[in-house]
């Protein structure tokens, strides 16, 4: 044999070794939140959550035989380091990616891991994740929809006021959520008295609550984060604006409280069930292992819910026995029997959305605590 031949021939028998080798061994698990920035709280505890998850399955023998490697991407809460974080993960060769937090960040990810066939479920509730038909994409939260019309119900059918302003900033979550719980107050009726944006994170919102102070409103429902949302409150109590303040799901978080102050006392927060409350064993088992782990309790029910959506791909690859992420994603789509969840029943339509859930407001008490005011 020709010694060039040769060589190239033993030369590729080891790259094939060795590649396939290590592919095996592992089950890569991608990581986008924003570890660092205005979310940081949010991001590290959806970091913090998968860690704990590989940990308790590792220990068991892991997937299949694959111990799982996490690999974390920090897209600081913005659109241009979660497409960077996307290309970066699916180089590195993950079967799957956990995040974002962000609506804005999980839609600027999508097409590169549709691209490359790789898993992607999100707690992004934003519409439009799912209207592009990317069989890739599995949302582990509830879309924008299903939370506007119940905020919609409330405020008109349940609290009955007659002059509503819906304030978001210009992400794609909150601005899909001002326009749906927009729509869905005056279809039942409603009267929406001024709808307003802020730019997120410049802190002074004096110039759009002045406006909305002059429309006398008997309630606000803003439909941003909770890095703002904190701060709207405790301006709009200083300027004397007494309508009730409803904040969206984005809100829930305990820095709302913390950045809002004294102001806090008699907001109400809109969610699906938070953490402490979850009538589930697995639920109570996780928290109680995230805390003796971190020492804290998990930020929100997001981390959780990322968590939720990690263990139905994993599910799925048990159930189907292959790691081929079309086969996988095919039987999520697809399921006859839902899987019991840390945040409930966790089943997935054609779509990608996930099925269910139910929402609670709740209010804030003086001392920061949250009681429930109304659950459907």
């Amino acid at each position: 044999m020709n010694r060039c031949i040769r060589t190239i021939l033993v030369a590729t028998s080891v790259a094939l070794l060795a590649v396939p080798a290590f592919a095996a061994d592992t089950l890569k698990v991608g990581v986008q939140a924003p570890i660092t920035g205005s979310y940081a709280n949010e991001g590290q505890g959806i970091e913090n959550g998968v860690r704990l998850l590989a940990e308790q399955i590792n220990a068991k023998g892991g997937v299949m035989g694959r111990q799982i490697e996490v690999i974390p991407c920090d897209d600081q809460g913005t659109a241009m380091a979660a497409a960077i974080c996307a290309k970066d993960l699916v180089n590195k060769g993950v079967s799957m990616v956990i995040g974002s937090y962000t609506s804005t960040c999980a839609q600027a990810a999508q097409k590169t891991y549709f691209k490359a066939g790789v898993l992607q479920t999100s707690d992004g509730t934003a519409d439009s994740l799912t209207e592009k038909g990317y069989w890739t994409f599995l949302r582990n939260s509830f879309p924008n929809s299903a939370e506007a019309e119940f905020v919609a119900n409330y405020l008109v059918n349940v609290k009955k006021y007659q002059r509503i302003v819906v304030i978001s900033d210009f992400s794609t979550y909150a601005d899909g959520l001002a326009n749906a719980a927009e729509a869905a107050i005056e279809k039942l009726g409603g009267k929406v008295v001024s709808r307003d944006k802020i730019k997120a994170d410049s802190q002074n919102f004096t110039p759009v609550l002045t406006n909305i102070k002059s429309k006398k409103p008997d309630a606000i429902f803003f439909a941003g984060y909770y890095s703002d949302g904190g701060l709207l409150r405790a301006q709009q109590m200083a300027l004397g604006i007494k309508a009730d303040f409803y904040g969206g799901d984005a809100n829930d978080n305990p820095d709302f409280a913390k950045l809002a102050g004294s102001a806090a006392k008699g907001a109400f927060i809109v969610n699906v069930p938070s953490p402490n409350v979850l009538p589930y064993e697995i639920a109570k088992t996780f928290i109680a292992d995230y805390q003796k782990k971190y020492g804290e309790m998990p930020p929100s029910i997001w981390g959780l819910m990322n968590i939720d959506g990690m263990r139905a791909i994993i599910h799925g690859m048990e159930q189907t026995k292959s790691f081929d992420a079309k086969k996988v994603a095919d039987y999520l789509h697809n399921m006859s029997t839902p899987l019991p969840g840390i945040t409930g029943q966790i089943a997935f339509a054609k779509d990608g959305n996930r099925k269910g859930g139910a929402y609670v407001v709740k209010k804030i008490t003086a001392d920061g605590t949250y009681v429930n005011e109304y659950v459907q």
